[in-house]
């Protein structure tokens, strides 16, 4: 839901995120990074769900991933053509995780959580949340809602660092294949609308 009766200070800042449709790594629980792994045929599925959702909104710009994942499910959405491809929107830098399971991690490193104890040879939580930081002024920057395709890491930082919160602060925000959620205003005060939605009514029918 778009909670358009929210008020922000200026008629940009309103953000749509959109994570990627399901791939065989997402399903199976697998790290996905920088591995460019397309989506499932029930991704795809989801992304054309997504897009009956967002349809006829008017969005002033659409970036999306460089990752196949991200971009499959911006063009299955309908928006492919009017997409920019953002390099800051990629997924976590996973290192030497990548493609493993949080189970397999934590055989080697019991409790092991990615928000407090980092990725041996990958990308810094740091270096994460100073990217989000640059998607969040972008879209500041400009007049109108913003579509945002990307991955549920990187989204989870960016909702964080979106309401001024450390980017740990994404640990306690779940996100799932295939969901919207809205980052905008409350008056002039930074606020998540709404988050991990993954139902089937239409973008702003509250």
């Amino acid at each position: 839901m778009l909670y358009k009766e929210s008020v922000g200070p200026q008629a940009a800042a309103r953000l749509v995120a959109a994570r990627h449709g399901d791939t065989a790594w997402s399903l199976a629980g697998r790290h996905t990074g920088r591995s460019d792994v397309a989506l499932e045929p029930s991704g795809i599925e989801q992304a054309m769900r997504l897009g009956k959702r967002l349809a006829g909104h008017p969005f002033s710009a659409v970036l999306v991933s460089p990752a196949k994942r991200a971009i499959e499910t911006c063009a299955a959405a309908g928006f492919g053509a009017r997409a920019e491809v953002c390099e800051d929107l990629w997924e976590w830098d996973y290192g030497r995780y990548e493609g493993l399971t949080t189970m397999e991690i934590r055989a080697e490193r019991p409790g092991w959580s990615i928000w407090r104890d980092g990725v041996p040879g990958g990308e810094s939580i740091d270096g994460v949340a100073e990217r989000a930081d640059r998607v969040v002024a972008r879209v500041r920057a400009t007049l109108g809602d913003v579509l945002v395709v990307a991955h549920a890491h990187l989204l989870r930082v960016l909702a964080a660092r979106w309401v001024a919160m450390p980017a740990s602060a994404g640990a306690h925000l779940v996100l799932q294949p295939a969901t919207l959620s809205v980052l905008g205003w409350e008056r002039e005060a930074p606020a998540i609308l709404s988050w991990n939605d993954g139902g089937p009514a239409p973008l702003g029918s509250a």
